[in-house]
């Protein structure tokens, strides 16, 4: 059996430990092991094919990042490409990507990635790829496990800012406006300003009024308490309102979100005459060595990911429905986008202890 690793999408604390398990869980079997480098450009001709052994990821688990690199632009059914007259386009290569994988012998891939990632290894599974996926996102939005690797080290990051920013808000009577990574949904926000005391917590899944946030602050000025943290995930959006763009990354990437938390600084210092300054924490929530839970629940999905090669379970991803790791079909997992969900008991607890949403 001889088996390929990918990793793709943005990068996430984890990264390594499960490419480790993997690898040494598929050596313990006799199985050769190849990782692709650079999401799929290494079976494209773009970068490097190469062999994973024991030495290969010999202390890597505690690393941040991915010995693989990875990619946001490497999907073969729409790879980035220069047209005959200069310009971006995109291309077709998944034909040429299977081709090259049985040309390398390859039996089965694990593809390690978020939803995006996901759906192009469904893609390639419906054209007869043996794939086997691992979720991977720190903002937890991939559906059908409890939690992803990667989100507790993002969480842990944020929350390390909130209990320092507490400090210098309360000394100058600041309000400060935190932001924190979450597109579309707001697990970020929601779990790192529960856990830091944030005052309020702006998140994607609960359009806010910027006068209720403006009420939390005079509320709290009036008890006595002169200074407030907001918390706010990059995707938040007002009532009626549209998310924070700052531009596209590349030609044909996506819109990159950003800004949102100078918008409200600003917003809420005309409104309540209080100094407000703003902060975005941005990819240090992506970088360093994952927490422990994170590297456990890594290394238990690289070896999950073996065990269903073994079982041959291809077209399933890997989740965790405590106590346990199961397989379940990716389409299960990309079927309803993971969101926030309003009633939850974190929203109730945080609502019930005095933090506003804005709404």
């Amino acid at each position: 059996m001889r088996i390929a690793i990918s990793t793709g999408g943005g990068d996430a604390p984890g990264l390594n430990a499960v490419i480790r398990a993997a690898v040494l869980s598929a050596l313990g079997r006799g199985w050769d092991v190849l990782g692709i480098k650079r999401g799929y450009a290494g079976l494209l001709g773009e970068d490097e094919v190469v062999p994973l052994t024991r030495e290969s990821v010999r202390g890597i688990a505690h690393m941040g990042g991915t010995i693989l690199r990875t990619t946001s632009r490497g999907d073969p059914f729409h790879y980035p490409a220069v047209g005959p007259d200069g310009a971006y386009c995109e291309v077709d290569r998944s034909d040429e990507l299977i081709e090259r994988a049985g040309n390398l012998g390859v039996d089965a891939m694990i593809i390690i990635g978020g939803d995006g990632s996901l759906r192009i290894a469904q893609r390639l599974f419906e054209r007869g790829l043996k794939v086997v996926g691992v979720p991977k996102t720190i903002d937890n939005d991939v559906s059908g496990t409890i939690t992803t690797f990667g989100f507790d080290t993002a969480v842990n990051t944020a929350l390390e800012a909130i209990d320092k920013l507490h400090t210098t808000a309360e000394s100058h009577d600041r309000v400060i406006v935190m932001e924190v990574m979450g597109r579309d949904a707001g697990f970020i926000a929601l779990h790192s300003g529960v856990a830091g005391s944030a005052d309020v917590i702006l998140i994607p899944e609960i359009p806010y009024d910027i006068e209720k946030v403006c009420d939390k602050i005079h509320s709290r000025d009036r008890a006595g308490r002169y200074f407030s943290i907001v918390v706010v995930a990059e995707g938040a959006r007002s009532v009626g309102g549209s998310v924070s763009v700052i531009g596209e990354s590349l030609p044909g990437g996506d819109l990159r979100l950003g800004g949102v938390a100078d918008k409200l600084a600003r917003e809420i210092q005309t409104r309540t005459g209080k100094e407000c300054r703003s902060l975005i924490l941005g990819h240090l929530q992506r970088g360093g060595m994952p927490t422990g839970y994170d590297r456990l629940l890594a290394t238990r999905f690289g070896g999950a990911a073996v065990r269903a090669i073994a079982a041959g379970c291809f077209g399933q991803m890997v989740a965790l429905q405590s106590p346990h790791i199961v397989c379940i079909p990716i389409v299960e997992a990309l079927a309803q986008p993971k969101r926030v969900d309003p009633s939850h008991d974190v929203v109730m607890t945080a609502r019930a202890t005095g933090v506003s949403f804005g709404d």
